[in-house]
C-alpha cells in the first residue's frame, strides 16, 4: 500500500495555514531551427548524474525547449534528469522551468517531444487545450506559486478534438454531452475562409491563438506578463516532422 507523505489539511486550520500546507503538498517544498527560436543557443549543460542548471527566464526556457525538440526529431535524445541523484533531489522540491498546456493526444507527450525529464516541465493536458476552471487553476498554480516564467499553449497537427468540432459544425450534429462542451469551447476558432482538411488545419492554429489570448486576458496571468515575470506563447507540433514551431 502506498502511503501519502503530503501534510493533511485540517478543517480547523486558518486560510493562511491551509494555503501554506497546500503549497507544500503540491510543490514538495523542503523545510531546510525553424523551430521555437531562431538561432537558439546550446542547451544548459549538466554534470553527469546531476540536475541541470534550470532556465530562469522565458528566453532561456524557449532555448532549452528548442534544443530538446531538435534532439527529439533527430533521434538524439538525452533523456535528462532521470538519474538516482536527480530523483533524490526532487524529493525536497520542484522547480520546473516551463508550463505546458497541451492536448491529451497520446502522440504528443511534452516531456518526450522536448526531451525533458523529471522536474523540468509542469504539464496540463486537455482535449484541444480547452480551458475550464480546473485547467485555469492548475496553470495559475504553476505561475503564481512556483514562479514559472514560460507558459506555452501546445497544439498539434491532426487534432481530433478540432476535427470533431469542425465536422459537427458543418453537419449540425450534436455530440455526446461532455464532448459537446469541448466543441463549444473550440468552435469560436473555426476558420470560415477555408474548407475540408484545410479548414481543420487552419482551425488548429486559430484555436492555439484563441487559447493563448484567453490566458493572456486572465487578470492574474496578465499582471505577471505586464511585470515581465511571465511570457505566454503559442506553438504547434507537427506529427509528420516532429517539429515544434511558434504560432501567433
Amino acid at each position: 500500500m502506498i502511503s501519502d507523505p503530503a501534510p493533511h489539511i485540517t478543517a480547523g486550520a486558518t486560510p493562511t495555514a491551509r494555503r501554506s500546507l497546500l503549497r507544500a503538498a503540491l510543490a514538495g517544498t523542503a523545510v531546510v531551427g525553424a523551430g521555437l527560436t531562431a538561432g537558439a543557443g546550446p542547451a544548459l549543460a549538466a554534470a553527469p548524474g546531476a540536475a541541470r542548471k534550470r532556465p530562469t527566464t522565458a528566453a532561456e526556457a524557449l532555448r532549452e525547449l528548442s534544443a530538446g525538440n531538435r534532439r527529439w526529431r533527430t533521434f538524439r535524445e538525452k533523456h535528462p534528469d532521470e538519474s538516482p541523484a536527480v530523483r533524490q533531489t526532487l524529493t525536497t522540491g520542484q522547480h520546473p522551468f516551463a508550463l505546458l498546456l497541451g492536448c491529451i493526444d497520446s502522440r504528443v507527450p511534452p516531456e518526450l517531444v522536448f526531451d525533458q525529464g523529471l522536474g523540468d516541465l509542469m504539464t496540463v493536458r486537455s482535449a484541444g487545450q480547452v480551458l475550464d476552471e480546473a485547467v485555469l487553476g492548475s496553470l495559475a498554480y504553476g505561475v503564481l506559486e512556483l514562479g514559472i516564467p514560460l507558459l506555452m499553449v501546445l497544439g498539434h497537427q491532426s487534432c481530433g478534438a478540432v476535427k470533431a468540432t469542425v465536422e459537427a459544425d458543418e453537419s449540425g450534429a450534436e455530440l455526446p454531452r461532455h464532448i459537446q462542451y469541448l466543441a463549444d469551447q473550440i468552435s469560436p476558432a473555426i476558420d470560415r475562409g477555408t474548407e475540408g482538411d484545410a479548414r481543420v488545419d487552419a482551425t488548429i492554429d486559430a484555436n492555439i491563438r484563441l487559447v493563448r489570448s484567453r490566458l493572456a486576458a486572465e487578470p492574474d496571468l496578465a499582471a505577471k506578463v505586464d511585470s515581465g515575470a511571465l511570457r505566454i506563447v503559442g506553438a504547434r507540433y507537427e506529427l509528420t516532422t516532429q517539429l515544434v514551431h511558434r504560432v501567433g
